[in-house]
């Protein structure tokens, strides 16, 4: 049993056509005439509200469509994994280009010719991708900026919300023309790297967002330290009688200190602390 076939299933039963579960589900009749006939893949149940009006409107128990449809998204990732993805076509790298900064353009169409789909190419599409898809990911359920998309793209409404979910589940590597004049054309007003530190800005249509800019950076940095006590300093912090009165800088000097293959004991420790106490060794 699948999702399409417990649908027809239920149209059959109830005597229903798909025209009325359109209706119902607020999608168009083509996307269920092709989500019945499995030339498309069901949406994932967290980014969309289809399945709730689709089970209510074929009575149906609630949530049984969503388990379904991710048991079989689940075996079509396994296929998509074990297929090789192609990298962007030049028509989608050439309409990204042109939301670039001016000035960097052609020097970042070279770098992009040089090593097609390469690091830099991959970085670039991802993050314009990830703005436009969490935009859209933040709207889907606002009914005036769905409205206002159609009207942008010249479709209609349900063909939007439609559009939407489709557009949340693509990657850089099956990301289409369609995608970017739906969603990542209107959405994104131009966008500019810095080829030393790979820092991105993103600038967006106020119109279409409150968040005017998106800016990411990427700065290496190194892992912080994992301090571990040794057993002995444990001992000789639990132990009042030794580490009494100890200040924290006394502490702190104490946990800097290093040790290879040696294991300090509690009495180690004191007298350490004592010998940091030691008149000799400050000056007059």
């Amino acid at each position: 049993m699948d999702v399409p076939l417990i649908i027809r299933h239920r149209l059959n039963e109830l005597g229903l056509e798909q025209k009325d579960l359109a209706v119902a589900a607020e999608v168009t009749e083509s996307y269920i005439s092709q989500l019945l006939a499995r030339k498309k893949l069901p949406p994932a149940p967290d980014r969309t509200v289809i399945y709730d009006k689709i089970a209510k409107f074929l009575e149906l128990p609630s949530g049984e469509l969503s388990k379904l449809a991710s048991l079989q998204r689940r075996e079509a990732l396994k296929k998509k994994v074990a297929d090789p993805s192609s990298p962007l076509f030049q028509e989608f790298r050439e309409l990204i280009l042109r939301k670039c900064e001016t000035g960097k353009q052609k020097q970042l169409e070279a770098i992009f010719e040089k090593e097609p789909f390469g690091a830099l190419e991959r970085l670039v599409s991802q993050k314009l991708l990830e703005v436009a898809k969490g935009v859209a990911k933040e709207e889907l359920d606002n009914e005036k900026w769905l409205r206002l998309m159609a009207r942008l793209s010249k479709r209609t409404y349900e063909q939007v919300r439609i559009a939407i979910v489709e557009f949340l589940e693509t990657d850089i590597f099956h990301v289409s023309i369609e995608n970017y004049v739906r969603f990542l054309d209107p959405l994104i007003e131009s966008w500019d790297i810095d080829l030393e530190t790979f820092g991105i800005e993103i600038t967006l249509n106020r119109k279409l967002t409150s968040v005017p800019w998106k800016s990411f950076e990427f700065v290496e940095q190194a892992p912080e330290a994992i301090f571990e006590k040794p057993p002995g300093l444990e001992e000789f912090l639990q132990d009042a009688t030794l580490s009494g009165g100890a200040t924290e800088e006394e502490l702190d000097f104490l946990k800097s200190l290093q040790f290879r293959g040696r294991k300090p004991t509690p009495l180690y420790y004191y007298r350490e602390l004592q010998n940091l106490r030691d008149p000799l060794h400050f000056g007059a």
